[in-house]
């Protein structure tokens, strides 16, 4: 039986990438994300390109759904063997540490932290017991270096960056692999590439003499195809427990 890989949060840009390059290696992919057309249209996309994948339309937001949503991608597929989880929330923005709310942050821990959990607790036991298997979670680099100005999501996410460092160490020695790829860029094609973009420079703007990466310049965008590389290059060789690219000053 072929392996399968899910896909939490699946979308234009970096989703259908990491969904398309696992399935070159003959992967069946489970597409989830909130948007049923959508997904029907990747599932479509990915068919024709000879990927076998099935839609399974969820809100992310909501932890209590994760172990029934896991349930029905392994009632359909039969097995889980890989799961990258990377969903973004719709108008995320960044802000100065000094003006963030908590509120902003109630908003974002849900879907960039609790529902990861959830989804990675409901699917361990089964790669644990076949000793072999692998949870990927995308984050922003901010989680990994904190930035002046584009604080906001970094907050949470440093803490599910924390979460896979632990699960990294814990499950090394049961053939099973945590990865977490920090992207320092806007993805192209995706949805949130150009909301990312302008709320970086808003926040740069703010604050023309911070200390801030890029040196100041425009806000980088990379392709969602070489983040699936390095997804793919991870997961193989489990060599690392974190990507952080493009190359982050200090980093």
């Amino acid at each position: 039986m072929s392996k399968v890989i899910a896909v939490f949060g699946a979308g234009t840009g970096l989703g259908v990438s990491v969904a398309r390059r696992f399935g070159r290696e003959g992967f069946r992919v489970a597409l989830v994300a909130r948007r049923e057309d959508r997904l029907a249209d990747l599932v479509a996309r990915l068919a024709d390109e000879g990927v076998e994948a099935a839609a399974f339309p969820a809100d992310l937001a909501e932890p209590g759904q994760a172990h029934a949503l896991v349930d029905a991608i392994r009632a359909h597929f039969g097995r889980i063997d890989v799961v990258e989880y990377g969903p973004v929330n719709p108008g995320l923005t960044f802000t100065a540490a000094t003006a963030l709310e908590a509120a902003y942050l109630e908003r974002l821990i849900p879907l960039l932290l609790l529902t990861p959990v959830e989804i990675f607790r409901a699917v361990l036991p089964e790669m644990i017991e076949r000793g072999d298997g692998a949870v990927l979670m995308t984050t922003g680099a901010s989680a990994a270096q904190p930035v002046p100005y584009l604080s906001g999501p970094g907050v949470v996410m440093a803490a599910a960056r924390s979460y896979l460092y632990s699960l990294n160490g814990e499950l090394a020695d049961k053939g099973v692999y945590a990865g977490t790829l920090s992207v320092a860029a806007a993805i192209d094609r995706s949805e949130g590439v150009r909301t990312a973009a302008e709320s970086a420079a808003a926040a740069r703007a703010d604050a023309p003499d911070a200390d801030q990466p890029f040196g100041g310049g425009q806000f980088p965008v990379v392709d969602p195809d070489d983040l699936a590389d390095l997804y793919w290059d991870m997961y193989t060789r489990r060599d690392r427990v974190e990507q952080i690219h493009p190359a982050w000053p200090g980093l």
